[in-house]
């Protein structure tokens, strides 16, 4: 067995974003420049990295796919031969606006485009109120890549609290779930490492969540604390609130051995229920 294809290494940038796209852009190029330096063979961008987040934004910072920003993504991937999760981008299809998430490969070529299926529409009264819906349309598609024995499942930000499109991914095999997202200052707190070890421990997977830097001057506060868990629900590493890069090295024996040891996928009950894929 070669145990080099049973590791990945990772890396996760929790990138400071303002109002200029061009800059955070050329911003996220750097850090992943940076990454490939540290060794990544797989690096992530943040929800919403080239766009201010909000409803009153998605619009004037929409692009189609490809565009102007994923052309940047696939020429950096090629350039620099790393995998790159293209965090998330207002997407403009038609009359439409996505919340997408694109993988593009070293090649340069599109391996995964994912948008958001579960839509951020929160209301905590006299702490935030925020509806996605007033802008975005809700995608309804799964989105996969293998990267050498890792089978990785992509989700975002508000999509983490539906444990059953984590349940669908790991139905099709996969072993890590990326959720690039920006959960704000009363959610954070609360659920964000509870969501990132729920999920990783359900599914006996390792989960990355990847957060914008928090600038606390913005209309809409990001957490930070990306933060990549492992299949025994174990943080592996949890950044702090400002902008930061850090790399991982992963090893799927980890994997194995929690799925060999609490054997709880194949001890579904699933002649009384199952979690299963319509579309």
């Amino acid at each position: 067995m070669n145990h080099l294809a049973r590791t990945l290494r990772i890396g996760c940038i929790q990138l400071k974003v303002c109002a200029n796209k061009t800059e955070n852009v050329a911003r996220a190029l750097n850090k992943i420049r940076e990454a490939k330096l540290k060794g990544a063979e797989i690096v992530s961008l943040p929800e919403c990295f080239n766009s201010l987040y909000g409803t009153s934004y998605f619009p004037e910072y929409a692009e189609p796919i490809p565009g102007e920003t994923t052309n940047l993504l696939s020429q950096i991937a090629k350039e620099l031969e790393i995998i790159v999760i293209g965090g998330t981008i207002p997407e403009r299809d038609g009359d439409k606006l996505f919340n997408t998430a694109t993988v593009w490969g070293k090649s340069g070529e599109l391996l995964a485009k994912y948008r958001k299926m579960h839509l951020f529409d929160i209301d905590i009264p006299n702490e935030i109120t925020f509806k996605e819906s007033d802008s975005l349309s809700a995608g309804d598609g799964l989105a996969m890549i293998d990267v050498k024995d890792f089978k990785i499942g992509i989700g975002i930000c508000y999509d983490i609290r539906f444990e059953e499109l984590a349940k669908l991914y790991r139905k099709q095999g996969c072993n890590m779930l990326v959720y690039p997202g920006a959960f704000n200052m009363k959610t954070g707190p609360l659920h964000w490492e509870l969501l990132a070890r729920s999920r990783a421990n359900d599914n006996q997977l390792f989960t990355a969540l990847i957060s914008p830097a928090r600038d606390i001057n913005a209309s809409y506060v990001a957490y930070g604390h990306s933060c990549v868990v492992d299949p025994w629900g174990k943080v592996l590493y949890m950044a702090e609130s400002d902008e930061e890069l850090f790399v991982l090295d992963l090893d799927l024996d980890i994997a194995d051995k929690v799925r060999s040891n609490i054997p709880i996928y194949s001890q579904r009950r699933v002649d009384v229920y199952d979690t299963v894929e319509k579309k």
